[in-house]
């Protein structure tokens, strides 16, 4: 025996309900009622839109029950009260946060940025992982599936090329 959950009374025998009427029967009706509960349209129209999604994935099934709309009208108020469940823990958790002042970054940093950025992607690579992530030639050489003399290579022109850098902008603030 099976038992089919229904929203009132067994419906006599009838032609299935066309999911494309009960969509243009219900759907503006139902996004109001959102609206006039979280007070923001789009929001209300995409969680009936999501309701509706809902709704026709089981529609063989939902569509047998007396008033399919009530089943709708349930998981799309569901999804709007879930939805204003998260709004407010949002806003108590941005509440307390502090707002932290965190100090610009130093001029050598700035430098040291731009100075990497304006070597080869396979240098600066290179130079990041040996100097910043402490790694050996061979480990760098294996991570960018490359022979140890290149990335000896790599890593002695960047440090050329960093060092050009930093000169000429120590001789540019002498100046």
């Amino acid at each position: 025996m099976t038992v089919r959950h229904r929203t009132g009374p067994p419906r006599a025998a009838a032609s299935p309900v066309d999911f494309t009427d009960f969509y243009q029967a219900h759907f503006h009706r139902l996004a109001v009622q959102l609206y006039a509960y979280l007070g923001d349209h789009a929001e209300a129209q995409d969680l009936t839109q999501e309701a509706f999604c809902r709704v026709l994935e089981r529609w063989d099934r939902i569509s047998a029950y007396d008033d399919p709309s009530a089943w709708v009208r349930r998981v799309a108020w569901n999804l709007a009260t879930s939805r204003l469940r998260r709004v407010r823990t949002a806003v108590r958790h941005l509440a307390r946060q502090r707002e932290e002042h965190v100090p610009g970054p130093e001029p050598d940093r700035v430098a040291l940025s731009r100075a990497l950025a304006s070597l080869p992607a396979s240098q600066r690579r290179a130079i990041v992982l040996r100097h910043l992530t402490h790694l050996s030639v061979a480990e760098i050489a294996d991570q960018m599936d490359a022979p140890e003399g290149t990335v000896r290579s790599w890593l002695s022109r960047g440090r050329a090329a960093l060092a050009i850098s930093f000169t000429e902008r120590q001789e540019a603030h002498d100046a």
